[in-house]
């Protein structure tokens, strides 16, 4: 006779790899955050005087 299957183990599995990814994101964006408030990363660029 074949086994029944766990799914409560099967949705718990599956709310952990959420809750992961999920905090995963979270630490991704307080890097970024981090990242842009310690100032501009592009260099502003010099405009050439345009000629008429």
């Amino acid at each position: 006779m074949a086994r029944k299957p766990n799914y409560g183990y099967e949705k718990r599995q599956k709310e952990l790899a959420k809750k992961a990814k999920k905090e995963e994101k979270k630490k991704a964006k307080i890097a970024e955050d981090e990242n842009n408030s310690q100032g501009p990363t592009v260099e502003p660029t010099q405009e050439s005087p345009t000629e008429n």
